[in-house]
């Protein structure tokens, strides 16, 4: 299946060392080579959002490349490679996926397999390709616009999801990482795990890749940061696993549960 990679900051941060590891398992130390994408909240009220996707490898793909030399810095940012289970190889297919909701951009990637699931949409919110999980993130979307006459706040959505993610997870496995720029929502089906890098802040050491950072050398002590990643990214940090069925919401940096 596919992996997640998603960052939630009190402060815009650059990604560039966990996507560095991240991206190795597109194809050079997993299997996930069909593709992958990555998007960056940023701008006024973090309103603004960069997205890139790519067919390639993450390991080959140029555009990881230049992901991982250009420090793009962002308070949310939500990453996926993919290996095909529902849909070709192409870039229409590849996460993180993007819809417009209240005025803001809303971000979902997916890992999983769900079967028959093939929900009534209607013309606010269509799938372009022809994932299982692109047809998630639109019935998401609708149900979320159905629920509420305006623009919630971030408990009133994260209640509503916690509504919603089991009547899709009933389909299958349904890992997924969403993100409309204040917050960072994960729910796990399977698998998932997440750490907190606060003050004071230490060494950590890639395990994808011959690469470590001393993190107090980049950080302030006010600063807060939360890591969620299907697998760990490091082998010297203390990364906690969700619970099966267990859906968490990040805001600054730390859970807000």
């Amino acid at each position: 299946m596919c992996q997640l990679l998603g960052m939630n900051c009190n402060t815009p941060t650059d990604v560039a060392f966990s996507f560095t590891g991240f991206a190795q398992r597109g194809g050079r130390t997993d299997e996930h080579a069909d593709g992958w994408g990555i998007a960056f909240f940023e701008g006024g009220d973090d309103k603004g959002l960069r997205h890139f996707v790519d067919h390639q490898p993450a390991s080959e793909s140029p555009v990881a490349e230049l992901i991982r030399r250009y420090p793009i810095q962002s308070r949310n940012v939500i990453a996926h490679i993919r290996k095909a289970t529902q849909g070709r190889v192409a870039l229409e297919n590849c996460h993180p996926f993007v819809r417009e909701l209240w005025g803001r951009y809303w971000v979902f990637a997916h890992n999983g397999h769900l079967e028959d699931f093939h929900p009534r949409l209607h013309a606010a919110f269509q799938p372009v390709g022809s994932t299982d999980s692109e047809r998630a993130f639109c019935w998401l979307m609708q149900e979320l616009a159905k629920s509420h006459a305006g623009v919630p706040d971030i408990a009133e959505l994260t209640l509503t999801l916690r509504e919603l993610a089991p009547r899709i997870a009933g389909h299958g496995t349904f890992n997924f990482m969403l993100s409309n720029g204040q917050a960072l929502w994960a729910h796990a089906s399977t698998r998932l795990h997440y750490l907190e890098r606060r003050h004071p802040f230490a060494h950590a050491q890639l395990s994808d890749e011959d690469l470590s950072i001393n993190f107090a050398e980049h950080t302030q002590p006010t600063d807060r940061v939360a890591v969620v990643v299907t697998a760990p990214l490091t082998v010297n940090e203390d990364w906690k696993p969700f619970e099966a069925g267990e859906l968490k919401v990040f805001v600054d940096g730390v859970s807000a549960q």
